[in-house]
Order: C-alpha cells, then sequence, then structure tokens
C-alpha cells in the first residue's frame, strides 16, 4: 500500500510474484473445499429424505424416522412438529455452508489464476531488463587487450603512442561510434510514440530510462510507462508503474500524475474503491489543482462513480 490510505497495490500486486510458489496450494485448498461441499451435499439430500419421509407418515408409518431427541423432563418425547423443526434447522444450516465453501472455493481459484498472471509478468520484464543489460555489454571491447575487428594489429605506427584516457581517432572511412543516448532523448522520443499509440516503443523508452537509474527522469519514466501500459490494457502493471513514480517525489508536480494515473488503473480492473481513496488523497495532498490535471481529475472520478 501506499502509505496515504489510498493504494493497496504495492502489497496485492507485488505479492504475488514474489508468492508464486503458493500457486499448487491453492489449487489443493480449492480441490479440498469442493469434496467438503460434495460431503455437505450430500448430508443435505439425506435429510430432506428424512423430512420428506417425515411429513408422509405424519410422525409414524414404515418409513425411516429420524432419530428422536432425549425425553425432556416429563420424560414424554418431542413432538413431530419441533423434529420437523429441527431438521429444517439443519437442512438450512448446511445449505449455508455449503454456500460458504463454495466461495471459498472460488476465490481460491481467482487468487491461483492471478498468482499466475502475475508470475508471467514478472517474468517477462526480468527478460526485458536482462537483455537490456546484455544489449549494453555487448560493445565492450575484447577482454586481454586484442584489437578490435576490423583493424589489423600492429597497425599503429611504432614510437607513436596513446596517452593514457584518450580514445584514438577512428580510421579514415570508418564512421564514428554514435553518442549515447541520454534520457531526455530517449523520454522525448517515448512520448512521441506515445502520441501515435505506438505502446511498445512507449514502453520500451520508458524502461530505458529507469534501467539508467537516472534520478533527475525517474518519476517521468515511471509515468510515461504507466501511460503506455494503460494504452495496451495492462491495467495492473500500469499501477505498479503509477505507484513507483509517486513514491519517487510524492511532492513533485508529476506526483498528480501519478496519483491519478493509479487511480485510472484501478477503475481498469474494477478497484473502484480504491481509485476513490487514491482520488480522495489527491484533493488532500494537491488542494490547488488547476488546469489539466484538475479535469483529468474530475474525468477520473466521474469514472470511477466517486461522490
Amino acid at each position: 500500500m501506499l502509505r496515504t490510505r489510498c493504494v493497496p497495490v504495492r502489497g496485492v500486486l507485488m505479492a504475488g510474484a514474489v508468492l508464486a510458489g503458493l500457486v499448487p496450494a491453492g489449487r489443493a485448498l480449492a480441490q479440498a473445499e469442493s469434496r467438503e461441499g460434495i460431503y455437505l451435499q450430500n448430508q443435505i439430500l439425506q435429510l430432506r429424505q428424512e423430512l420428506e419421509a417425515v411429513r408422509r407418515s405424519g410422525g409414524g408409518g414404515g418409513y425411516p424416522q429420524p432419530q428422536l431427541p432425549p425425553p425432556g423432563r416429563g420424560g414424554a418425547p418431542a413432538a413431530g412438529g419441533e423434529i420437523v423443526g429441527q431438521l429444517l434447522g439443519r437442512v438450512g444450516d448446511l445449505e449455508e455452508e455449503v454456500r460458504r465453501q463454495r466461495g471459498r472455493a472460488e476465490q481460491a481459484e481467482y487468487q491461483n489464476r492471478t498468482l499466475q498472471e502475475r508470475l508471467e509478468k514478472l517474468q517477462g520484464d526480468m527478460e526485458y531488463r536482462f537483455n537490456a543489460l546484455e544489449g549494453r555489454g555487448g560493445g565492450a571491447a575484447p577482454a586481454g587487450g586484442a584489437p578490435p575487428a576490423g583493424r589489423p594489429a600492429g597497425g599503429q605506427q611504432q614510437g607513436a603512442l596513446t596517452p593514457p584516457g584518450d580514445t584514438p581517432a577512428p580510421p579514415p572511412g570508418q564512421p564514428a561510434t554514435p553518442a549515447p543516448r541520454t534520457p531526455e532523448i530517449a523520454l522525448r522520443e517515448g512520448q512521441t510514440a506515445l502520441g501515435r499509440r505506438d505502446y511498445a516503443a512507449a514502453e520500451s523508452a520508458a524502461r530505458e530510462v529507469l534501467a539508467s537509474r537516472s534520478t533527475a527522469r525517474g518519476q517521468d519514466a515511471g509515468v510515461l510507462l504507466g501511460d503506455a501500459l494503460m494504452g495496451k490494457r495492462d491495467f495492473q502493471g500500469a499501477a505498479l508503474a503509477y505507484d513507483d513514480a509517486y513514491r519517487r517525489a510524492r511532492s513533485s508536480g508529476r506526483a498528480p500524475d501519478a496519483l491519478i494515473g493509479l487511480a485510472n488503473a484501478f477503475v481498469g480492473f474494477n478497484a473502484k474503491v480504491e481509485a476513490c481513496q487514491t482520488l480522495d488523497n489527491l484533493r488532500t495532498g494537491f488542494p490547488r489543482l488547476a488546469g489539466a490535471q484538475a479535469d483529468r481529475a474530475t474525468q477520473a472520478r466521474q469514472r470511477a462513480g466517486c461522490r
């Protein structure tokens, strides 16, 4: 959860990836509860048969009788109406227990499915990060001082030593190595891709900036990542991205954008109560919103149905 009341997102969404090993246990729980539900249904059927027998016989006859309760103080057995009432009460209790067990089984099945989805999302994110790191390390110079490919060994004139720390100029006809892309350029290209609804390119640019650990542009990249995932309808991933962006700087100018995006992500997977709590904290923390941010906050409240 956010440290304010609004965001039960971190503990809900990230726990699925960390505790993914509990998925088989969830399946076993659902199966056990299903067996218990079948057992309770059999008991209900048996009680209904006994009740029907009592009704037909009027408390006597050749039909099987339910076990009578012990005699009262006067020594007389309880009346047939009391037996019927007791049987009806037992049937009602067992039906209620069946409903509870069925609800628990459905809840366990839903949690199991949610954990699997979050685990797959986490695996995809880790693979993306590893691929990005491998791509950066692929251009490093080979170990052992071997000359780069395409340049013959000993091509440097004897006696012309390169001073330490200086990069030798490329030979004639060979293009110079392009300068690395800065976080500002990556963010600008990501915003352009988002404007033309190229959500994959926008997500890639945002993750590139986040992987560079740029403290100056980290919050902007987090909001961009959330916007890209919202465009791809990955509402849970967008909620995580917006939450991370808000935590980077809770009082900055982009913090309201992160909270509004988080509320919209909550609405995306039908968590409207959490969305309204997030928007209430936005109103408390930033009471003087104006312009586009105020309009977006109003629209988010309407989508969530907040009062």
